[in-house]
């Protein structure tokens, strides 16, 4: 599917001021593992600890990010799946963002194929994972694919954005 085909907003990496540039690109491998880590991120960059939080706070209201937070291998704490939704094409931005809404999701993402909204759940037992899956198909009216893990792969998934 090409840009235009799509409503999504294009990301411009120099449409950021200077901080959220190094918040998006120089943490997604290099956050601290430690109590403080926003303190530790903030004497890094010569600023306020309030400011690096207020920052990814503004960030994911925006919709730059989605969270901050670890990412665990698949099924090692709680359960998780890949999961995708056959959507029709003018119902994919309002129904990617109902999946957004659940604290469960790590990420979605269009892909061209039938099913065309692709997402990963994690939840803390397969219980609350099936009903999540549940309540997604329900809610967006869309036939939903499970695709549980069966081989693992380590796919690194940072991106340099400069």
């Amino acid at each position: 599917m090409s840009q235009q085909d799509t409503d999504y907003k294009t990301f411009e990496y120099d449409s950021y001021t200077e901080l959220e540039q190094q918040l998006l690109n120089d943490f997604q491998h290099e956050f601290p593992l430690s109590s403080q880590p926003f303190f530790d991120i903030a004497r890094k960059l010569g600023v306020e600890p309030e400011l690096v939080i207020e920052t990814f706070e503004n960030l994911k209201s925006s919709g730059a990010i989605s969270r901050v937070g670890p990412v665990f291998k698949p099924n090692s704490i709680g359960s998780s799946i890949l999961a995708a939704l056959k959507v029709p094409h003018d119902q994919l931005k309002e129904t990617a963002q109902m999946v957004n809404s659940y604290p469960e999701i790590n990420h979605n993402y269009e892909r061209e194929h039938q099913f065309n909204l692709w997402f990963v759940v994690t939840a803390e037992n397969e219980q609350k994972l099936d009903f999540v899956l549940d309540d997604i198909e329900k809610k967006s009216e869309c036939p939903l694919l499970r695709l549980p893990l069966l081989d693992a792969y380590h796919i690194d998934l940072g991106f340099n954005l400069k």
